[in-house]
């Protein structure tokens, strides 16, 4: 089942769900369906800010009280939370209220911030301003970006759209290619 689907299907649950650990793809989707009238965007912000709210708040918790343990357990997180500690020494406030919008620390961020010395009630606070802007920020740019799609779609004839498609394939192909390079250039650099 796509994501779509399951928002469709479940609406609500599968915002709160899908905003409690990540949330921006199913955030997006849900600010479409609610632009095509089969969710209510404030409902949809009031859940996306509450769910990502209460995940935030526990791996805050987590880090706390397991911080260490939870780190030697998955070591997948130790590159994360060393960047979010780095950002927290210079940043402190704007790093407590931007988290969720730092690709790569949505989970390891309020864990690195549980195991500083941040008080509770702070993070508790910058935390729920965070989660109120970043959902109606993104619950927004999906309702713009469907009605956009939408609009952009009716609007193309299908020999447009198939040329829409290559140029993009295009485009991906190029990206891809110069990628390719440019990671074989840094290994004969590091190399040699």
């Amino acid at each position: 089942m796509v994501i779509a689907e399951l928002i469709q299907t479940y609406g609500y649950a599968a915002v709160a769900v899908g905003t409690f650990l990540e949330g921006e793809t199913v955030l997006l989707l849900a600010g479409a369906a609610a632009g095509r009238g089969h969710l209510s965007m404030p409902l949809v912000i009031a859940v996306a800010a509450v769910a990502s709210f209460a995940g935030d708040q526990l791996f805050f918790h987590l880090g706390r009280r397991y911080g260490n343990a939870l780190l030697r357990q998955f070591p997948a997180l130790q590159p994360h939370t060393a960047r979010a500690r780095a950002l927290l020494e210079r940043y402190s406030t704007p790093l407590i209220l931007s988290i969720r919008f730092l690709y790569g620390l949505r989970v390891a961020g309020p864990l690195a911030i549980g195991m500083s010395d941040v008080p509770w009630l702070r993070f508790l606070l910058l935390n729920l301003a965070g989660a109120i802007v970043w959902a109606v920020a993104v619950a927004m740019t999906g309702y713009w970006s469907g009605h956009l799609l939408v609009r952009l779609l009716a609007a193309i004839n299908v020999g447009e759209l198939w040329s829409l498609a290559a140029l993009l394939l295009i485009g991906v192909l190029w990206w891809l290619i110069a990628r390719s390079r440019s990671r074989r250039a840094q290994r004969r650099g590091s190399t040699g």
